[in-house]
């Protein structure tokens, strides 16, 4: 596991140390779950991102379904 520092605001390293003691774990602790839920998301939203570029592609392209066959299906 690698090390790295930051810096907190102090009012966010206060609520960071309120939030660990009241569940009982560690700052570090905490700080993990809520980056690792973080890198989770944006990731999600970049896939997202992605997947949308290449829909609109192949609207662009004309690869479409009228809705009348959508409805039948």
């Amino acid at each position: 596991m690698s090390i790295t520092s930051v810096r907190l605001p102090e009012d966010l390293s206060d609520r960071v140390e309120e939030l660990a003691a009241k569940l009982q774990r560690s700052k570090s602790w905490i700080i993990n779950e809520a980056l690792r839920d973080y890198v989770e998301r944006a990731e999600g939203d970049a896939q997202r991102w992605r997947e949308t570029l290449k829909a609109l592609d192949s609207v662009r392209a004309g690869k479409l379904i009228d809705g009348d066959t959508v409805d039948k299906w």
